[in-house]
């Protein structure tokens, strides 16, 4: 029941705010799978690289957006796969968005949780985090540490993406 104040957490109201809480949910269960990992700092842009790249699968995975808590652990083979090596994950993601926008479109209303899916993509593909250089040939002499070796600068999903296909492995 809506009391004076509150708004709907559905978007089905005439002109009453829609809250995103199918990617919320997504960033949420992301996050819960990098913190379990241990993997990066929770506050490092490694770590928001990972979970937002995490947040883009489970999201964009889920087409009826009703991704309950006892479905979570079901869809980690799903996700494994979305997120492998071998697999188009920055393509499939394009395409998947475009085909939220055009239902989106269609339907008049704005879509909050596609919006936040679509600003984590541009974060992900317009940002750049230097990364050890995992092409490069040593010289000659090793590495002393890790932050000895070559740099090179990397589109914040190609962080992400192997750390969060590592985090759901260790969950």
């Amino acid at each position: 029941m809506l009391h004076r104040g509150q708004e709907s957490t559905d978007g089905s109201g005439g002109g009453e705010l829609a809250v995103p809480m199918a990617w919320m949910y997504a960033e949420y269960i992301a996050d819960e799978l990098l913190r379990t990992g241990d993997l990066m700092p929770p506050t490092s842009f490694e770590f928001r690289a990972g979970r937002d790249a995490l947040a883009l699968t489970i999201f964009l995975s889920d087409s009826d957006r009703e991704l309950s808590g006892i479905r979570v652990v079901t869809q980690l083979e799903t996700w494994l796969s979305l997120t492998a090596y071998d697999q188009p994950w920055q393509d499939w993601v394009s395409e998947r968005l475009a085909d939220l926008s055009a239902v989106a479109a269609e339907s008049g209303r704005p879509d909050p949780d596609l919006e936040l899916a679509e600003a984590a993509w541009r974060w992900l593909e317009e940002t750049e985090l230097l990364a050890p250089d995992l092409d490069a040939v040593p010289g000659g002499a090793a590495a002393a540490g890790e932050d000895d070796g070559p740099k090179v600068w990397t589109p914040a999903w190609q962080l992400g993406l192997p750390l969060g296909h590592l985090a759901i492995h260790l969950f």
